[in-house]
């Protein structure tokens, strides 16, 4: 209720008790004031809560938009950013990311995004063109793999001798037939790098800067979601470690050239017979598979999860090996926590094999 004061009316015989009057007076004057101030305005705040109410909360801020390329670079982006940005994925998981085609919808993607994240080294060729038809002048592109030297010699890829490719491809020209072409030149290196824990790391640290140079207000997310994450590669290194040193040198054949690093990190050797995966083997690579396994002292045959190629079940029957699956992560479930499910699912399949 707002309290309204009106001015008393004084007799003259009350003159000599003026001065209290007044006195009573200017108290409850004072006291009108103080009752219409707090029915109009609200109460002083401190310059620490004024800030507060005036600097919009974390929640009400609208998300940004981060656009990555294929799931590895999407389980690294979804563990930095947590829940403080949108996360999207433009090849869908198990798709052939090596020779990938973009889509309008992939357009449309980057086109509305404020962040792309890629693997790079050469890995994503269809990017180039689709940013360009995009046109999105304020894209910020982080290139995962920044400063991580690669490895520009590609793990032996087992072929036939040059006298042999020279016949099979004189033999080609003249029948009129086009040989396979399995192989997948990358020219800044080979790109599976995030199949190196401690690789992986550098990534998600690149990932982390490019992020809080795109989104500066939620650096503490994505610097505690980093540091949280390098933790569990930390740990993730030391198992691999421990795991495969009991079997140095143990040499294993895929048909997908993926994994060279890890290979190179833990002191065992990959043998591709193609780089790239193929729905259907040549013969050459069959005979590649055969040689390469007189040449090694082979403990593995490697197909990938997913592909069912009676061609090298055959094939591992007749080389007296077991064919298992080792995961390149190119397909999966996109949850962060999956990357580790399926590392250590890799190790346990190399500890086997190699014994």
């Amino acid at each position: 209720m707002i309290r309204t004061c009106s001015r008393r009316k004084t007799s003259r015989h009350g003159r000599g008790i003026l001065p209290l009057i007044g006195l009573l007076m200017l108290s409850l004057s004072a006291g009108c004031t103080q009752s219409d101030t707090n029915q109009t305005t609200t109460p002083q705040q401190s310059p620490q809560a004024q800030e507060a109410t005036s600097t919009p909360s974390p929640q009400s801020l609208r998300k940004i938009k981060v656009v990555t390329t294929f799931l590895p670079m999407y389980m690294f982006t979804k563990a930095v950013v947590g829940n403080a940005a949108d996360v999207e994925i433009l090849v869908p998981p198990g798709t052939e990311v090596h020779e990938y085609q973009s889509t309008p919808e992939n357009v449309k993607a980057i086109a509305t995004a404020n962040v792309l994240v890629e693997n790079g080294l050469g890995l994503e060729e269809f990017l180039d063109s689709t940013i360009k038809n995009a046109q999105n002048p304020k894209l910020s592109v982080i290139d995962a793999s920044k400063n991580i030297q690669p490895l520009n010699e590609i793990s032996p890829v087992e072929k036939t001798s040059k006298k042999e490719e020279e016949h099979d491809h004189e033999h080609d020209e003249k029948s009129g037939t086009k040989a396979a072409e399995h192989d997948h030149e990358h020219a800044e290196g080979n790109p599976h790098v995030w199949l190196d824990p401690v690789l992986v790391k550098q990534q998600v640290a690149n990932i982390r800067d490019g992020l809080i140079a795109a989104d500066p207000a939620n650096k503490a997310t994505y610097e505690a979601n980093t540091a949280a994450y390098i933790k569990q590669l930390d740990n993730l290194n030391s198992e691999f470690q421990q795991t495969l040193q009991k079997t140095p040198s143990c040499t294993f054949i895929t048909f997908h050239d993926a994994f060279p690093y890890l290979a190179k990190r833990y002191n065992i050797k990959q043998v591709a017979v193609v780089e790239i995966p193929e729905d259907q083997l040549a013969p050459a690579d069959v005979q590649n598979a055969v040689n390469a396994v007189k040449k090694y002292k082979v403990k593995a045959l490697f197909s990938e999860p997913g592909v069912d190629n009676k061609l090298l079940t055959s094939l591992s029957k007749d080389l007296n090996l077991t064919l298992r699956s080792l995961n390149s992560l190119e397909t999966g479930n996109t949850d962060p926590q999956y990357y580790f499910k399926a590392m250590r699912d890799n190790l346990q399949t190399l500890e086997t094999a190699c014994q």
